[in-house]
């Protein structure tokens, strides 16, 4: 049973994760878009893209070595 939590509890994650940036980039890029135009809106995307890019390539990192010693421990 607690491998169905566990399983729960990464996906529950997951899903909060992803939604909260969904709702960072589009209510945050429509607030920018509405006060200060589309060039600034533009910008804001970008400045975020640019600001989560280390996080999203540190956990592609930890995703490869999980999957790396999972596959060797299998022995």
């Amino acid at each position: 049973m607690s491998s169905d939590l566990d399983k729960y509890n990464k996906t529950t994650t997951r899903r909060l994760i992803l939604g909260g940036l969904l709702i960072l980039y589009i209510v945050g890029g429509i607030l920018i878009y509405i006060f200060y135009g589309s060039g600034a809106a533009l910008t804001g995307f970008l400045c975020l893209t640019l600001g989560l890019s280390p996080i999203l390539l540190i956990l592609i990192f930890f995703w490869v070595l999980e999957w790396i010693v999972k596959r060797a421990n299998k022995d």
